[in-house]
């Protein structure tokens, strides 16, 4: 399997994730010692960048307060190496058609990429983070979320994740739609809290009390409620139903947002917690909760131990490529034969063209899925194979990494369509081309080595261009291969890469 090649982790290093949410930053830096992570440093500022969305696309101020947060945030990671650094984005980022004009200059100023994951993904990694500081009963648990644009949902056991949703609300992107003024009235609340309950109402049966014994909230946004309620004296510990109505009913007493004042309301946070508190109740009406307690565990959290475990070769993206192959019934001895010979193509190419132990990893998982699409059909498998790849749930990747995936299996026979190449060019540059190439010769080969063993052969490696020396003989006792080779010439060409053989 792919085998990043980070050292081991030598005691005291310093490892960090930074979650680059809709409405909050965080960031945590985290020393590892005795075989634990212990954080150091945790940072949170509102920046808001979901408010910032209109009509699909990241407004120009919001990038910038978002860039700013960052610049303000790497002083921090100064001492922390960029492969020890994480940073995803959630649902703003994922909503924006024009991230990347945020995302590459966020690059530049952390040293590290900003992985945009997907809903389910990010339910995951919060269960994760939440998991990990609560006791370690078996006691079933439902986990939420309330993020600036999303609300993730877990059901889980211990450290497993049982059922993932995340719908499309957000104290954000609620407070833009039914508080945008400030205004505090009752028709605004209740339409926030009604339209709350129709989302809700959608992942009901599958999330509803009778499948776990305890709640769990992990957001600024359930803390800065439960602080509210037990500040008031409303709840002696927890979030309530009654005293979620008691909070509604006094805040509602108010006619502006700005004339909130709570024992655990952050001026920061006051202008989306109106928004907050209607979706909360919703959660509590609909799911039929009756007492939810609130963790310091988040997204964060479970980016840094999921950082943790790749570094320990415990990367969860491994089970997601053996339940591909599993789910799909892939020949796996093929897979794997496909597999060793790309990563033996990479490693003779890898210096020439600059890619790295991630781009060998992303091969590898690319060649052992590359015939999964034959569960739908012979016919055009390479492009069914994409298309799972790109829409199926696949824990511990993001939406660029399968992305990646789905573009290299479907560039990896047959013609290859100006689209397509198009979006191999995209923003990876040469990149996902050259990883492209490699997959076509090693799917190509493996027609010779399952009859066969395929003979040392030579392999030279130039900026844009690839020399096959075979024995001498060997292609014309092989004529298929070589018509199959001078086929391959083309599409290399359609790639920006030259193909020669002899």
């Amino acid at each position: 399997m792919p085998a990043t090649d980070p050292d081991e982790l030598p005691e005291g290093s310093q490892l960090a994730a930074l979650d680059i949410g809709s409405n909050s930053f965080h960031l945590i830096v985290a020393r590892y010692e005795h075989g634990e992570l212990r954080p150091s440093q945790v940072l949170g500022e509102k920046v808001q960048l979901g408010a910032g969305l209109k009509n699909g696309r990241l407004e120009p101020a919001a990038i910038q307060r978002g860039l700013d947060c960052l610049s303000r945030f790497s002083q921090v990671l100064q001492s922390v190496e960029p492969r020890r650094l994480r940073v995803v984005g959630t649902n703003a980022l994922r909503q924006a058609k024009n991230r990347r004009e945020f995302t590459e200059p966020a690059r530049d100023i952390l040293g590290a990429p900003v992985e945009v994951i997907y809903g389910r993904e990010e339910a995951r990694l919060v269960y994760l983070g939440v998991a990990h500081t609560l006791a370690d009963d078996t006691a079933a648990r439902l986990v939420v979320d309330i993020g600036g644009g999303s609300t993730e949902f877990i059901v889980g056991e211990r450290f497993e994740p049982r059922r993932l949703e995340s719908l499309q609300m957000g104290c954000v992107s609620y407070t833009a739609r039914h508080f945008s003024d400030g205004r505090l009235d009752r028709r605004d609340y209740e339409k926030a809290y009604e339209r709350a309950c129709v989302e809700v109402s959608h992942i009901r049966k599958s999330f509803r009390s009778r499948h776990w014994q305890e709640c769990v909230g992990s957001s600024g946004t359930l803390q800065a409620i439960e602080a509210m309620v037990t500040g008031e004296g409303w709840s002696d510990s927890g979030i309530t139903r009654k005293s979620l109505a008691r909070l509604r009913k006094q805040v509602l007493s108010h006619k502006h947002v700005n004339e909130l004042s709570f024992s655990g309301l952050s001026e920061a946070r006051r202008p989306v917690i109106t928004a907050g508190i209607a979706i909360t109740e919703a959660l509590f009406e609909v799911l039929e909760i009756e007492h939810m307690r609130t963790s310091r565990g988040a997204l964060r959290e479970g980016v840094l131990y999921e950082l943790l475990g790749r570094l320990r070769h415990e990367d969860v993206r491994e089970r997601s490529i053996n339940a591909m192959q599993q789910r799909y019934s892939a020949d796996t001895e093929t897979a794997a034969l496909v597999a060793r010979r790309a990563r033996m193509l990479f490693d003779a190419t890898r210096e020439t063209w600059r890619l790295g132990a991630e781009d060998g990893d992303l091969l590898e998982r690319a060649a052992l899925t590359h015939e999964i699409g034959m569960a739908i059909s012979h016919k055009h498998f390479h492009r069914h194979g994409a298309y799972l790849l790109r829409n199926s749930d696949m824990p511990g990747f993001s939406q660029g990494e399968q992305e990646a995936l789905a573009l290299l299996v479907a560039g990896h026979r047959g013609k290859l369509k100006r689209e397509l190449v198009e979006e191999l060019a995209g923003d990876e540059g040469e990149r996902l081309a050259r990883m492209t190439g490699i997959l076509r010769l090693a799917a190509l080969f493996k027609y010779v080595e399952l009859l066969e063993e395929l003979p040392d052969f030579h392999l030279g490696a130039e900026r844009a261009a690839l020399a096959l020396e075979f024995p001498a003989g060997w292609l014309e006792q092989h004529p298929l291969t070589w018509q199959e080779l001078y086929q391959e010439q083309r599409a290399f060409e359609r790639l920006g890469l030259a193909l020669s053989f002899r």
